[in-house]
């Protein structure tokens, strides 16, 4: 079976990744495809600089808002979703543009996921309690001795991450970050131009700071503080970057200007991971601005792929769990 040529946009956030989707989009024909794992949830639309409607200007934007904030999804999960607004974007003739940040759901829909065993109830129940009583940053520190890895790509609150990649390497004896590291360099399941996204330090840093500030004069308060009204603070989506901050800021009363800061430091945080990550990425066809991929010699380099090499070829290895 034979599956389309994929246009993968990725980067740190704040590094225009939406903008130039929506450029090559209009130029193209193409839709978007979204692998941003807050923009799923319904809702969190200011801190996840979810694109509004005059924004989109009629582009279709696939996998935003597909899931209520108490509902989890893996990467795998993703992978699926996004097949099928894939799939359905092709018998369109339109051309399919994944956009977003989320590494490992990026590396799922592309490469597919390292076949390791299913979860344990016992070693899962115990890490999850252990979680509990200690906190996740005191797992995340055990993690990032035994997987320094799967520690630096995880937030150390994302106690999910963390109990399943500790729950692997008791169970294999291995870390999840090489295995996932090996699997990376097989065949992957789409012919796929990935183009990583990147700023120099200070410029990235410039933009999330000026980025911060818009969402907060956008009233990114008030829609935490509705979604508090329908949602539990245990939420899984309250866990995302800002959103957690801004809800320490409603319940806890921690003041603005301390949570400003938290924010921008977690940020910063989040983006220095994603850099990382992408930076050891196999498989990358093309490192730039954003700009540079939205003048005429980057269309012209897309347009290349498209018709030229990245013409439909074999599908590659199926969806593994992991």
């Amino acid at each position: 079976m034979s599956r389309p040529p994929l246009l993968v946009l990725a980067g740190p956030t704040a590094s225009g990744k939406t903008a130039a989707g929506l450029h090559l989009a209009r130029r193209l024909g193409g839709e978007l495809v979204g692998a941003d794992s807050v923009q799923v949830y319904r809702g969190f639309d200011i801190g996840s600089a979810k694109p509004s409607v005059e924004e989109l200007g009629g582009i279709p934007h696939h996998l935003l808002d597909v899931l209520d904030p108490d509902e989890s999804i893996d990467a795998m999960g993703f992978a699926r979703l996004a097949d099928r607004a894939i799939e359905a974007i092709a018998a369109r003739d339109r051309v399919p543009i994944v956009v977003g940040g989320t590494g490992l759901w990026i590396r799922a829909l592309v490469r597919g996921l390292v076949d390791v065993p299913p979860p344990d109830p016992a070693i899962r129940g115990r890490l999850e309690a252990e979680a509990k009583a200690a906190g996740a940053p005191a797992l995340h520190a055990r993690l990032a001795e035994v997987d320094p890895l799967s520690a630096e790509a995880v937030h150390p609150n994302d106690a999910l991450r963390i109990v399943r990649a500790l729950e692997v390497f008791e169970q294999t004896g291995r870390p999840l970050g090489e295995l996932r590291a090996e699997h990376a360099l097989g065949a992957p399941r789409y012919p796929t131009l990935l183009v990583v996204l990147e700023r120099d330090k200070d410029e990235l840093e410039g933009r999330i700071e000026a980025r911060l500030d818009a969402m907060l004069e956008a009233d990114w308060i008030d829609e935490v503080r509705g979604l508090l009204g329908r949602w539990p603070r245990t939420a899984r989506a309250f866990g995302s970057v800002g959103y957690k901050e801004i809800v320490a800021h409603l319940e806890d009363a921690v003041p603005l200007d301390e949570t400003r800061r938290r924010i921008r430091k977690s940020t910063r945080v989040y983006a220095r991971r994603q850099r990382t990550w992408f930076r050891s990425e196999p498989g990358v066809g093309w490192r730039t601005r954003a700009e540079g991929l939205m003048d005429d010699e980057g269309l012209a380099r897309v347009r290349a792929f498209l018709e030229g090499e990245g013409g439909p070829g074999e599908s590659g290895p199926p969806l593994a769990a992991s």
